[in-house]
């Protein structure tokens, strides 16, 4: 396995979802409170990964961040080099491609908390700030859980945005999917399977994270239910 792809790919994977987390979740807490048009259009904005090929979404952040834009050449002046082809612009292109994987999550757990319990807090003077962190986000914790496993997987197995705007360069933009990539490229079948298998591994992993968690936390809060 090439080890230093794998380390950048940890690395990508790991400020992805820190900066994730800080947007989705005031993004997901308003979006689970708002009504009416712009609720849709923001939640439209944010699938919008979803649907569209991740070459799209590479193409329009590669010219975005190139020279030939106003954009871009403000990006240039504040970072002193463009940032399609390095780390910096991979990790804009991996936030935005992710979002949808971080917020969606939060959405839905924001809305599955009972309205009784906020409305108590907030008619025993607690602010909107406790509310959200004392009563909401405890009450949504499998949800936040869920957000940051599958923000962190689904970095980790990028590709089409990767390539697109960071291109193949060792230790800068080459991540575990282009290496594997490249290795198929070159007939190099044994270690593809090595690299293949260490992403199929760690992505049932993470997903077995998601599903075994939140039931031991239930099943435990049954048990101790029956011990008072």
């Amino acid at each position: 396995m090439d080890l230093e792809a794998l380390s950048l790919t940890l690395r990508l994977a790991a400020a992805t979802t820190l900066i994730l987390l800080l947007i989705a979740l005031p993004l997901a807490w308003w979006i689970a409170s708002g009504r009416g048009v712009a609720r849709a259009l923001a939640q439209a904005v944010v699938a919008l990964p979803l649907v569209l090929p991740p070459t799209v979404l590479g193409f329009y952040l590669l010219i975005a961040m190139g020279p030939l834009t106003s954009p871009g050449r403000l990006l240039i002046r504040l970072f002193g080099h463009p940032l399609a082809f390095s780390f910096e612009g991979l990790l804009i292109g991996s936030v935005l491609y992710s979002l949808p994987f971080a917020v969606q999550p939060l959405v839905a757990g924001f809305e599955s908390v009972d309205a009784g319990y906020i409305e108590a807090a907030a008619g025993l003077g607690a602010s909107p700030a406790r509310v959200f962190f004392s009563v909401v986000l405890p009450m949504a914790r499998s949800s936040l859980l869920t957000s940051t496993v599958l923000a962190f997987t689904h970095t980790v197995g990028e590709f089409g945005v990767v390539l697109m705007l960071g291109g193949n360069i060792p230790g800068a933009t080459r991540t575990l999917s282009i290496s594997l990539y490249d290795l198929v490229e070159d007939s190099n079948y044994a270690a593809a399977n090595r690299t293949a298998l260490a992403l199929v591994i760690f992505a049932m992993a993470a997903l077995l994270v998601i599903y075994l968690l939140p039931g031991m936390r239930r099943s435990r809060g049954r048990q101790a239910d029956l011990v008072r």
